[in-house]
């Protein structure tokens, strides 16, 4: 399969989105995004768009970058370096893991907080392993933890940390001069891309790179379909993808769910869940994107009309829509779709202007001397703590399963269920299967993320996008805690301080969140999965 593929199953809305691009066509949007026409989101979005649309030509411009890691690995490799560990949040770890996952080589993953997660993570061969820390800002909360925490754990075993640390970041970031004061491997990525369009940058290809995937072939893929994308037709598939979803947003579809239909690339929708989300959500409006775990889940077979269906991979499936092809090209197709779809619905897709006050909101409560203490819950329920705000009836059930219901029942007409797990997602995996449960309970289209993994993608929808989620935090009692060398607080601290504060953002913004806390995971999970159930 050479290039990309779209199909519109349904034929009105194939009509329909024919006749939108047709007018993006005769605008010159494609060529435009492909020359790296700043004035085509307004003049809102110029000053951002003029130093964000280098992600166009990556399939080419990227190429260097083959050469130098394949001299990095071996390089590594002949000290007995093969093991890679990231620490990276959002773009600096979605693509990568889905590159990695695809190729079927081994890449650790740490984009958590969680104590019991990273720990596992140093459980590994520290001799055999590179840690990739990637951070385009260079101040990212999180890697800079897992960079303070694996350093002392290389001291402290004897090893020098400029031979197992490998730095991606933008050029003259605070991370950037840190790491070449320590002597340490730094590579600068292209500034001029954002971090949900990076993943054809070194932040990418230099993780996937060095576990073994072949990202040659993935630029290859991306350069052939940058020639198709680029090109002002109506048969375009990029302007097509753009427009049916801008017009399905027009009649009140907001969500776009995502299913994997036999494409062969794991986990693409959990990347493209950020570039949507990220890219979309913001000035009361956007695309919120949920996730689901095939064609025949709760959300995607019995979706309503608040829902586009989408299909990665080339069976449809009951879906309105479907894109396949290579998954070089397949970033790309996104990536303009969705810059596509933000002029249509007439905002910035460069800029994220409400993922600040979740951060915002953690760092004063870790300033704050009673960071890591708790208010009494509002009731217990065996191994599960309750926290509800100030929208739970009095009449509510006290039950933890009474108040997710009364949680639900706060949901408005067509709005959406947000599940965030503050957890181990390997660990913890099972609390995934609670997304399809709910949202079988609810009627609702429910999405699942990892904390604070999903504040980094669709964080900014819950705070930007249409306000009209619902949202159930779950945490859990932490048995391990992992201290942040140089820092006052450890993993759990910080942790909670995440939870706490998107909590926090979401309620001034008069959303319900309702916290359920596992005081004994296991036992909490195994609890509250036996209720939804029943």
């Amino acid at each position: 399969m050479s290039s990309v593929q779209l199909r519109i199953v349904d034929p009105d809305l194939a009509g329909e989105a024919r006749r939108i691009a047709t007018g993006l066509a005769d605008d010159k949007v494609a060529s435009g995004i492909a020359a790296k026409d700043a004035t085509l989101w307004g003049p809102d979005a110029e000053s951002e768009a003029s130093v964000r649309l280098n992600w166009v030509d990556l399939g080419t411009s990227s190429r260097p970058l083959v050469a130098q890691v394949a001299e990095l690995k071996s390089r590594l490799a002949s000290t007995g370096v093969h093991r890679v560990v990231l620490a990276g949040m959002g773009g600096s770890s979605l693509a990568p893991e889905v590159i990695c996952r695809t190729a079927g080589v081994p890449l650790v993953v740490l984009d958590t907080t969680d104590a019991s997660q990273v720990d596992d993570a140093l459980a590994g061969d520290l001799p055999s392993t590179v840690l990739v820390v990637s951070s385009k800002s260079g101040s990212t909360v999180e890697t800079d933890s897992h960079y303070r925490i694996f350093t002392e754990q290389f001291v402290a075993a004897g090893l020098d940390p400029a031979e197992h640390i490998v730095v991606v970041t933008d050029p003259g970031s605070p991370l950037h001069a840190r790491a070449e004061d320590a002597g340490l491997t730094v590579i600068a990525a292209d500034p001029h891309v954002g971090g949900r369009y990076s993943a054809l940058t070194a932040f990418g290809l230099v993780p996937a790179g060095l576990a073994g995937a072949d990202i040659g072939q993935l630029l290859d893929d991306a350069a052939a379909a940058a020639e198709v994308l680029g090109q002002d037709g109506t048969d375009n598939p990029a302007l097509l993808l753009g427009a049916a979803l801008g017009s399905r947003h027009a009649a009140g579809a907001e969500k776009v769910v995502l299913a994997d239909t036999g494409s062969g690339i794991a986990g693409f929708a959990d990347w493209a869940e950020q570039l949507i989300a990220e890219s979309t959500g913001k000035l009361g409006t956007g695309l919120l994107p949920v996730v689901v775990e095939s064609a025949h889940a709760p959300g995607f077979a019995d979706a309503g009309d608040d829902a586009t269906t989408v299909a990665i991979g080339p069976d449809p499936d009951g879906a309105l829509i479907t894109t396949a092809g290579p998954l070089g090209g397949l970033f790309l197709l996104w990536e303009y779709a969705t810059a596509v779809a933000g002029r249509l619905l007439g905002i910035n897709p460069f800029d994220q202007p409400d993922v600040e006050a979740a951060k915002n909101a953690a760092r004063a409560l870790l300033d704050a001397p009673a960071a890591g203490s708790d208010s009494p819950p509002t009731f217990t329920d065996g191994a599960i703590e309750v926290f509800a705000g100030d929208w739970l009836p009095a009449d509510a059930e006290r039950t933890a399963v009474g108040a997710v219901r009364a949680l639900l029942a706060a949901a408005p007409d067509a709005g959406y269920l947000s599940v965030q797990a503050y957890l181990d997602r390997l660990a913890d995996a099972s609390t995934a299967v609670l997304r399809p449960e709910l949202a079988t309970l609810s009627g609702l289209q429910t999405t699942f993320g990892w904390g604070p993994r999903f504040l980094h993608s669709t964080g900014q929808y819950h705070k930007g996008g249409h306000q009209n989620g619902v949202f159930l935090q779950i945490t859990g009692s932490v048995v391990a805690d992992v201290a942040v060398p140089g820092r006052p607080y450890t993993l759990a601290v910080l942790q909670h301080a995440q939870a706490l504060g998107d909590a926090g953002v979401l309620t001034e913004r008069g959303r319900p969140v309702l916290r359920l806390h596992l005081t004994d995971r296991e036992l909490g999970l195994v609890q509250l999965a036996a209720a939804l159930t029943r």
